[in-house]
């Protein structure tokens, strides 16, 4: 299959990679087999990348653990200088970046630049900072407790968000002391390649860092039982995650998840329903839906429901999907064809189980090239319905009418995830006292911002241990104790 007339958008650089990064150098892989990746906004095939194999898993592996010593050992302030040099390689590509996001994923240029890339770049920034620190040491009694690195790390991340999941395991791994071999998704494994033309002009130390793209079955299964892994971070769907612990469990490994969810978003009847529906829209379709985070169950006081739903149905309708690069995009395509049918199948299921479509659907019209699902809102969805229960990770909202806060609450949780979520109100006191009865991972209270410095992860199904911050920063770290 012939590689489609590169886009101009994406550099042309990236069309070819038929290497590995190990051990500080471009690296032929064991074996010539190639996966294709493909343009989800055309179909068009854009580029080509090797099919890693257990012995480009065992090389990667070995040149990581050769380098964690050093690396380990290396002062605080020597670490952070490295990841500093990183950001600053990093940032000079930040249009190439989201260029190539927008081409392999599909996201609309302004997310790909804002987000996929400016979130990313903050993470990377805080962790020059969190780097810099001397890993504190605490007195209890007679010993003497310290943190050290963990060890090698295998980073298996996906496709939603290319740069800044890989982001979020990478720069801590490194600030704590580790080394680490990425596995990025088989599905938009370009952005992987720049950073790692970021490592090379950075001067990292060799081995500190590695790449072997493949796909999960073979690449990443390899890193999950290599004896020489001492961590296992993985961020995907739960299924994927259990089966990762299974795996681990045959050797005792640690594993770090960040795992699927389906959050609720709280509409309490004092909110200010327009901003609340405005920001819970948005949030919902963050991405096409493809966000982990998504709040996707909308939650709304039965004597405001109909209001709510006309608003809903009026910002969704300005939702406008096409071409990434067109500024007027709001949605970008699905990422593949399999998960645009596995969405449509959602759909379909909702309307079997009696939910009402207030937006959108599968007549809905959508561009004629791509992997597009029209924006789709559903009311009255059973809070034990599919639609409720399970993760689209497409563009698809479900709202449910709530009588009472206790109710409200019963519906919030009556999930196996427990991921993230909101509350809005006009008494904060109120919100912040729903937000505490949340079993969930993360709150938003009236829409408050996203902190990268705040611990990020779920309770239940949504995973175990946290990223991000102080406290991502010490799952990749050992406690021990110094008796004295």
């Amino acid at each position: 299959m012939d590689l489609a007339a590169p886009p101009s958008q994406l550099p042309d650089a990236l069309r070819l990679r038929r290497h590995l990064h190990l051990g500080g150098a471009w690296t032929s892989p064991a074996d010539a087999d190639l996966i294709e990746v493909e343009n989800p906004s055309t179909g068009e095939l854009i580029g080509q990348v090797p099919a890693g194999t257990p012995a480009d898993v065992d090389r990667a592996v070995a040149a990581a653990r050769a380098a964690f010593p050093g690396w380990s050992a290396t002062a605080p302030v020597e670490r952070s200088a490295h990841l500093d040099r990183l950001h600053t390689a990093l940032a000079a590509r930040a249009d190439d970046l989201a260029r190539t996001i927008a081409v392999e994923l599909g996201s609309p240029l302004k997310l790909a630049t804002r987000v996929q890339v400016g979130l990313p770049l903050t993470v990377l920034r805080d962790h020059v900072a969190l780097a810099a620190r001397a890993p504190v040491e605490e007195s209890i009694g007679n010993s003497l407790v310290v943190r050290e690195p963990v060890g090698v790390v295998g980073a298996i991340t996906p496709w939603n968000y290319p740069l800044h999941q890989v982001m979020a395991k990478v720069a801590p791994a490194l600030a704590a002391g580790c080394t680490v071999v990425l596995k990025p998704s088989e599905l938009t494994p370009l952005t992987a390649y720049l950073l790692f033309d970021a490592v090379t002009e950075a001067g990292l130390p060799p081995g500190v860092l590695n790449l072997v793209p493949g796909t999960g079955p073979v690449v990443g299964e390899a890193l999950v039982g290599h004896p020489d892994v001492d961590l296992v971070s993985f961020t995907g769907s739960t299924a994927t995650g259990a089966r990762i612990m299974r795996l681990a469990a045959d050797r005792i490994a640690r594993v770090a998840l960040e795992l699927g969810g389906k959050s609720a978003n709280v509409i309490l009847p004092d909110a200010d329903l327009a901003t609340a529906v405005k920001v819970g829209v948005g949030n919902a379709l963050l991405n096409s839906g493809q966000t982990c985070t998504a709040w996707t169950r909308m939650l709304v006081h039965r004597d405001r429901y109909d209001e709510a739903l006309d608003l809903i149905a009026a910002a969704v309708a300005g939702y406008r999907l096409g071409d990434p690069f067109d500024p007027a995009t709001r949605l970008g395509p699905l990422v593949s064809a399999a998960q645009a049918e596995r969405v449509r199948g959602h759909i379909d299921r909702a309307l079997a189980d009696g939910a009402r479509l207030v937006a959108g659907g599968p007549d809905a019209p959508v561009p004629a090239q791509g992997h597009f699902v029209a924006p789709t809102v559903f009311a009255d969805v059973h809070p034990d319905s599919a639609l409720a229960q399970e993760e689209v990770f497409g563009p698809v909202l479900a709202v449910l009418p709530f009588d009472d806060t206790d109710e409200a609450v019963a519906i919030a949780n009556n999930s196996k995830y427990g991921l993230a979520g909101a509350v809005w109100s006009a008494d904060t006191d109120a919100a912040l006292a729903v937000a505490r009865r949340l079993r969930t991972g993360a709150v938003d209270i009236n829409g408050a911002p996203f902190n990268p410095l705040a611990p990020f992860g779920g309770y239940k199904q949504s995973g175990l241990g946290r990223e991000l911050g102080v406290h991502g920063l010490a799952e990749f770290s050992e406690l021990k104790a110094i008796q004295r």
